[in-house]
């Protein structure tokens, strides 16, 4: 019997790399979207692979042009991603279609892909559609797939068909949600004004929400904070970290792009943030 021959030391160190997988649109503005997802996974020390759902044509000042990639293509990623190097994580960004949304679902299953961190993209900050209303519908359908969604309040009204005008809306849209068969859902308040940025985490283990607090930043600086914030939640999952201290952790991470980023030009809209590592 031959003996099975061992890995060379770089090679053992890098099948030990937490591997997240991001699923989403590329931004050419480097200030969101996959390119965002890449040097957030990066930076917190996950192994990225990225899978394209569409191009779109942005800058800080809003979005131009969106080209969607042909769904056929969108499987050949999944499939090359998955048969070779399965994720710990994956994040899900701009999905844009129906077919998209159930090309993606469909990998999950056959490739039984875990801690799947959702940032439902519905709508871009300049009002364009990336997600529409099949697409939508196709989405509610993965909830029981998902393993956190990361809404904010527009998009858990969106999703649940609730009203999230105030603090206690925004957490009944966040149980309905639950409902549909979620495992968690991270309620961003960046939306609800008050000096403090405030994020709710409701679970289904839990009995109570868990609060995320931090200073509010004013900077017009905040382009992709969404893809950022889920991003290095799923980074830390793909390292092992458990759910609530992985916020934690990407709660300080966007915190500190905001904080570099308050002051610098980047662009003549809303600029992408400075990412670094916490270290």
């Amino acid at each position: 019997m031959t003996a099975a021959a061992s890995l060379p030391e770089a090679d053992e160190q890098r099948a030990g790399l937490p591997r997240l997988l991001v699923v989403g649109g590329s931004d050419c503005s480097g200030g969101a979207g996959i390119q965002a997802d890449i040097k957030t996974g990066a930076l917190l020390g996950a192994e990225v692979s990225a899978v394209i759902t569409a191009i779109t044509a942005q800058n800080s000042l809003g979005v131009s042009g969106v080209w969607p990639v042909p769904v056929g293509m969108l499987q050949a990623q999944l499939q090359s991603v998955c048969v070779d190097i399965p994720p710990h994580a994956v994040k899900l960004g701009m999905l844009w279609g129906a077919s998209h949304v159930e090309a993606i679902a469909e990998a999950i299953v056959r490739y039984e892909l875990g801690h799947v961190v959702c940032d439902p993209v519905l709508v871009s900050s300049s009002g364009t559609m990336l997600l529409d209303e099949a697409g939508k519908e196709a989405l509610q359908a993965l909830m029981p797939r998902i393993f956190l969604l990361t809404p904010n309040a527009m998009e858990a009204a969106a999703l649940s068909g609730r009203s999230t005008g105030n603090w206690n809306e925004l957490v009944d849209a966040g149980k309905a949600l639950l409902d549909c068969g979620l495992n968690a859902v991270l309620l961003k308040g960046g939306h609800m004004g008050g000096a403090e940025a405030t994020d709710v985490l409701l679970a289904q283990e839990a009995s109570e929400p868990v609060f995320f607090r931090a200073p509010r930043i004013d900077t017009r600086n905040d382009h992709g904070t969404g893809c950022v914030l889920a991003s290095a939640i799923a980074a830390e999952l793909a390292k092992g970290n458990k759910l609530a201290a992985s916020i934690a952790t990407a709660k300080a991470f966007l915190q500190q792009a905001l904080q570099q980023a308050a002051a610098m030009w980047n662009g003549n809209g809303r600029g992408g943030m400075k990412l670094s590592s916490n270290d």
